[in-house]
């Protein structure tokens, strides 16, 4: 068997892999362990396991995942959220779909203290899902906007997937941060957009909620200054580089940690199940990062990665239609792999593709982020949406589907609005 034949054989066995179910840590370091091991011999393969372990898990920068998660499970135990809802709530409730449109913004805030999608998804859905069945919200609608506005966690700074995108490409993960601050923004707007405007259109999927006075919104606004310290104090240290974003991890973990304190909302109770969670998502990361590396030596070993970059870039000399194409892969393999696995399988192909073609790394790392939010809302496989159907266990997954796809649509025009103007993403880290 050819080294080229290999790489094929061993991408299409990890691609069957996954959909037989195997998750995608299992299905890379298998395959990429048998396929060194088939090439290289027993000892070779020994030593790179060993090699790959060591390098992965000494990294500097990877010591900002386990903290970055640790923030988001505290501010999640310690119900820092809820605090970000009734403020926002009493802000724009009186709108149509107010209670939706209320959870998007609370969720996009809820952003700068957590990485995590999941918790976000998690957090909104079991606090916000009784308020709208009370008030008879459509379903889809619901649990749509409710599954979707969880995605903005991973745009909005910080973001585990950016800093894992940054470690892998060698790109500064503190521009990364910055470079998403307006992306989240717009990506939040379009989102109460598409839920103000469906309402308008058909009240009865969302009413309005009551108006509150003036005297009890800002005294709501006090409620935004613990979430709101948290994040000038990592950003506003990235960008004005008083410090890296490694250190802004522990800065920022310390900060919650104080803000959960001065609240006296930590308990022994809380810290124990925010270690243990941080624990179980830190590993999963590591073990998707490592069998990552493994396969992507693998395919180093076979030339698959320079011969289908040359194949690609080949196809076509318009770059924008090349990354068309590349979207449609994405949205493609959403359906089939988890974030991170989509990530770390489609990186070591793909960067070198986005820097052949001209195409700024910061930017694509902005691009790589909505589409793994475009993954987590799109069937069979959308993350967000599983978590959004253990919390609602009476809305078919299928109207939950469907919930969601105004919002992937959103995703994809922001995808086109980037393309068309990559300053949007580009202009913030310019001035750093």
């Amino acid at each position: 068997m050819t080294p080229m034949l290999a790489g094929i054989t061993a991408l299409a066995a990890m691609i069957a892999l996954t959909m037989l179910g195997v998750p995608i840590a299992l299905s890379l370091v298998a395959v990429g362990a048998v396929g060194n091991l088939l090439l290289a011999g027993w000892q070779q393969t020994a030593t790179q396991i060993y090699l790959i372990m060591w390098e992965t898990g000494t990294n500097f920068l990877f010591i900002a995942v386990p903290l970055f998660v640790f923030m988001g499970q505290l501010a999640y135990h310690t119900e820092i959220a809820k605090d970000l809802y009734d403020c926002v709530y009493k802000w724009f409730g009186r709108l149509p779909g107010g209670i939706a449109v209320t959870a998007t913004a609370a969720s996009a805030a809820f952003g700068a203290v957590t990485g995590s999608s999941v918790a976000a998804v998690a957090t909104m859905g079991t606090m916000v899902m009784p308020e709208m069945k009370r008030f008879g919200y459509d379903p889809k609608l619901a649990t749509g906007s409710l599954a979707s506005a969880g995605t903005l966690a991973i745009m909005i700074p910080p973001s585990i997937p950016m800093v894992i995108y940054g470690m892998w490409t060698e790109t500064s993960v503190g521009k990364l941060f910055i470079a998403g601050i307006v992306p989240g923004i717009v990506l939040t707007l379009g989102f109460c957009a598409t839920i103000v405007g469906r309402c308008l259109v058909d009240p009865r999927l969302g009413p309005a909620g009551p108006p509150f006075p003036w005297t009890e919104r800002l005294r709501a606004l006090a409620r935004l200054l613990p979430t709101l310290l948290i994040f000038l104090t990592i950003l506003g240290g990235i960008y004005g580089g008083v410090f890296t974003p490694t250190e802004a991890s522990a800065i920022g973990a310390v900060a919650v940690v104080v803000v959960a304190c001065c609240m006296r909302r930590l308990t022994w109770q809380n810290l124990r199940a925010t270690l243990s969670q941080t624990g179980t998502v830190s590993a999963m990361i590591y073990a998707i990062l490592f069998s990552g590396v493994m396969m992507s030596r693998l395919l180093a070993q076979t030339d698959v990665t320079p011969a289908l970059v040359n194949f690609i870039v080949r196809q076509h000399p318009n770059p924008y239609v090349i990354l068309f194409l590349i979207t449609i892969m994405y949205v493609i393999l959403g359906m089939i792999l988890d974030t991170f696995g989509m990530l770390i399988l489609t990186l070591p192909f793909m960067f070198p593709v986005i820097k052949s073609l001209g195409f700024d790394p910061i930017w694509f790392g902005v691009y790589m982020t909505l589409m793994m939010e475009v993954a987590m809302l799109t069937p069979p496989i959308g993350l967000n949406v599983f978590v959004m159907a253990r919390i609602a266990p009476d809305v078919p997954m299928g109207q939950i589907f469907r919930g969601v796809m105004p919002f992937v649509i959103v995703c994809l025009a922001v995808v086109a609005l980037l393309t068309a103007f990559p300053r949007i993403a580009l202009w913030l880290p310019s001035l750093m």
